[in-house]
């Protein structure tokens, strides 16, 4: 599995003074000297931490593959064709949540969905739908002609250690098993940590997670180049 990191908050510590420490392009480059496979970032509509900037920045002057996280808006829509990142991953988005809460819901919208990742695809963007382990969606981002999902593993998460954590994986190899039937590819992340990814390599066939939150917590005791290293080992079952 390849292993994209979330460098989202050290765009918050930065921001938090308002001021221009730490870099992100420099956070990205240790990821990216470290071992990572790619840099992940998220670009709300509210910009609370990574902005216009930043993403531009990690386009222009870090030669490593950019995947954007993006609400399916037109706003977004316009500076991703502008920006041209690697890959683009639409996320639902609600200004109020302190993280993204759950997956979009294709199902519901999928004409809407279609006509506005039509665009990405045509210009050459890898395009991914930030969906949860549940069948309707996955055959919905079927049925739209998206490459690649990927799944939340949120619920998993944070069942982890607990009566329904099985229950809980059980959705995400099910929902990869479905995918890979119907021909997508799947990528997974959200609340994955140093204790419960090792059970991503119970199932087959994932591309990528992205992590970002545990590895740049880890970072401030150990550094962040270790955090990464250390997250790497576990990834590739080392």
């Amino acid at each position: 599995m390849l292993l994209g990191v979330n460098i989202d908050h050290v765009a918050t510590l930065r921001n938090a003074r308002g001021e221009y420490e730490p870099s992100v392009i420099e956070a990205a480059k240790i990821c990216i000297d470290a071992g990572a496979n790619g840099i992940t970032a998220h670009l709300r509509e509210d910009r609370r931490h990574i902005v216009d900037f930043d993403v531009f920045s990690l386009k222009n002057d870090l030669k490593c593959r950019l995947n954007l996280e993006m609400a399916a808006t037109y706003e977004m829509q316009k500076i991703a064709l502008d920006l041209l990142p690697d890959a683009c991953c639409i996320v639902p988005e609600k200004r109020e949540e302190v993280t993204t809460e759950g997956g979009l819901d294709v199902a519901s919208n999928p004409e809407k969905i279609r006509k506005f990742i039509e665009p990405l695809i045509d210009a050459g963007i890898q395009v991914s739908l930030f969906i949860d382990p549940d069948r309707a969606q996955v055959s919905a981002a079927s049925d739209i002609g998206v490459p690649f999902i990927e799944l939340h593993t949120g619920a998993y998460s944070r069942a982890f250690g607990k009566t329904n954590e099985n229950e809980e994986f059980a959705k995400l190899k099910q929902a990869t098993s479905l995918a890979h039937l119907l021909g997508l590819q799947v990528n997974a992340g959200h609340g994955l940590n140093y204790k419960n990814v090792h059970r991503m390599h119970e199932i087959k066939g994932l591309q990528e997670l992205n992590i970002g939150h545990s590895i740049i917590s880890r970072s401030i005791f150990v550094g962040l180049d270790k955090a990464v290293i250390e997250m790497l080992n576990l990834v590739n079952k080392i």
